[in-house]
């Protein structure tokens, strides 16, 4: 098992580098293992709706030689707010091998993804666990403190055990973090 807190270079010589690139420009093999490197990242806990939700946009991936190491995703959606659809960076599939955390992988895939973001979207938006939240406030995210809402086939519904999960990452859109937040829908988690 290899470590970065060692500061010792990889075993093969291999240059860390991170990838900016959309789905449609990815292979099949580059594809099928960022959907291996998630499956195990979230311990069998990534459905292939998340995988679903990871793609049609922007793959940020940390790639150690040839070896993918870290995969993240923004992806366009709308949300409503103060009464305004809003172009909307969305994050999804945010993961780095469990051998290579603590080396600021995370940190360069998401500057990657943040980028895009303020080049391309109102703002950006993703939904965290409690164990990330500090890792996003501490790039500058912002928690949405105000009520949570999708717009459903059945009409607007109330998603309250997603409030304190959602953050947003302000660019030219003004909120109001305690007001209402609506995401649109889609299969799985709406979140």
């Amino acid at each position: 098992m290899r470590s970065c807190r060692s500061a010792v270079p990889p075993d093969d010589g291999g240059v860390t580098e991170v990838r900016t690139v959309h789905t449609a420009d990815l292979d099949a093999g580059t594809l099928t293992a960022a959907r291996m490197l998630l499956d195990d990242v979230f311990a069998g806990d990534f459905t292939d709706e998340d995988w679903d939700h990871s793609c049609g946009g922007m793959h940020a991936l940390v790639l150690e030689g040839s070896e993918l190491i870290g995969h993240a995703a923004v992806v366009q959606r709308r949300l409503l707010h103060g009464g305004r659809a809003l172009r909307t960076g969305y994050v999804e599939g945010v993961g780095v091998r469990a051998d290579r955390r603590g080396c600021g992988h995370g940190g360069a895939l998401m500057s990657a993804l943040e980028r895009v973001i303020r080049g391309g979207y109102e703002l950006g938006t993703l939904s965290a666990t409690e164990d990330a939240a500090a890792f996003y406030t501490g790039r500058g995210w912002k928690p949405w403190r105000g009520p949570t809402f999708a717009l459903t086939p059945a009409g607007v519904v109330r998603t309250a055990d997603e409030d304190g999960g959602v953050f947003v990452l302000p660019v030219t859109a003004s909120l109001d973090l305690s007001g209402e937040l609506a995401c649109d829908w889609r299969d799985g988690e709406v979140w």
